[in-house]
């Protein structure tokens, strides 16, 4: 079948090594590939080498062992879809495939696979904007593409081009969470639970504008929870429990929504809504406490100032008194302005204070 452009043969009970289709005409017009859910094994099917114009890429739930290859993004630079979930893939994630610039969804979840994650997510363009077309084009016909997802914990059945995400769930992969992650504001699932992530949460979370669905579970990560994270206004399911994190729950909008204690449990240090409250609370003085105190410092000045006025002319009276005549009256009536000028002072302040 030289024009095969579909081929869709998951759930069944196909078994064995996937052929190798020696015919490379065979395959090249190929656009999407759809293995799930049967018992193939053998390592990562060698014929996708040949599969210049893939989209799609569905072999998940199957038996494939060995590495991902480094060729992947090289052979099919076309992908916008790879779903290699629950198989038996170990080995590092390949650095290379984050040459798959048009990559919208990447699924390697419940695998074998160790060492830290790539690190220059900036080139997965396709998960930097929004995804607005709900068809695949393959030639001269459109097709609506369906595909089997976890998304916010449950299995759905979704149109794949509206998704954008990666779930790189139930590995064994370590160190820290890349900051380059946040580079992708067109995510709307990010799912890195039951790993062995270590280090912060990435402080720019809250770029991930379109985010809906984030799970940072059961992983080793510490420190606070950063105040971006309530920057996150399409947010629906989170789930933080089973790690290191300290100090308090950021606070907003969309983050009051999700009230659940659940959610950030078994995390010692956590504290603040929908949890117990911290203990070393902070007090925040109000606008009043504010403006109190600081007609506090303004009485206090008021009356040093009368004091000093006070000494200043006692001293001054007794001066007078070994003056001459004329420069005595003159200093009287200098006085006698200073007083009525003090005298006016203190009315204006107590009239102030009655005001307040």
């Amino acid at each position: 079948m030289p024009a095969l452009r579909f081929m869709d043969l998951s759930s069944n009970s196909l078994h064995g090594l996937l052929p190798p289709w020696t015919r490379s005409s065979s395959v090249t017009l190929l656009q999407s590939l759809h293995l799930a859910n049967n018992h193939f094994k053998g390592d990562f099917p060698s014929v996708i080498k040949k599969c210049g114009n893939l989209i799609t890429l569905d072999l998940a739930s199957n038996s494939f062992t060995g590495e991902i290859p480094s060729w992947i993004a090289e052979s099919s630079p076309q992908l916008r879809f790879l779903r290699l979930s629950s198989n038996m893939f170990a080995g590092a994630i390949p650095g290379q495939i984050v040459q798959l610039r048009k990559l919208q969804l990447l699924d390697l979840s419940n695998n074998k696979l160790t060492s830290p994650m790539p690190v220059d997510f900036a080139n997965f363009t396709g998960m930097t904007q929004e995804q607005s077309t709900g068809v695949i084009i393959i030639y001269d016909y459109s097709y609506l593409e369906q595909i089997q997802l976890v998304w916010k914990n449950q299995e759905y059945e979704y149109s794949i081009p509206f998704v954008t995400g990666i779930d790189l769930s139930c590995n064994f992969l370590s160190q820290a969470i890349p900051q380059g992650i946040t580079a992708l504001p067109g995510l709307r699932s990010l799912n890195l639970s039951r790993n062995n992530f270590s280090g912060n949460i990435p402080r720019d979370i809250g770029n991930l504008a379109l985010l809906e669905s984030l799970d940072l579970s059961w992983n080793h990560l510490n420190g606070e929870i950063p105040p971006s994270l309530a920057d996150l206004k399409a947010l629906s399911t989170l789930n933080l429990s089973n790690n290191g994190l300290s100090g308090r729950i950021p606070t907003g909008s969309q983050l009051q929504t999700l009230d659940d204690p659940s959610i950030y449990s078994n995390n010692p240090g956590l504290c603040g809504s929908p949890l117990k409250e911290c203990a070393n609370k902070t007090s925040v003085p109000t606008q009043n406490e504010i403006s109190n105190d600081g007609v506090g410092r303004e009485t206090l000045w008021f009356y040093c100032f009368v004091v000093a006025g006070f000494i200043f002319g006692f001293w001054l009276s007794w001066c007078v008194l070994f003056c001459k005549e004329k420069w005595r009256y003159a200093l009287q009536q200098h006085v006698d302005n200073l007083q009525e000028k003090v005298a006016n002072k203190i009315a204006a302040h107590c009239r102030s204070r009655a005001r307040r």
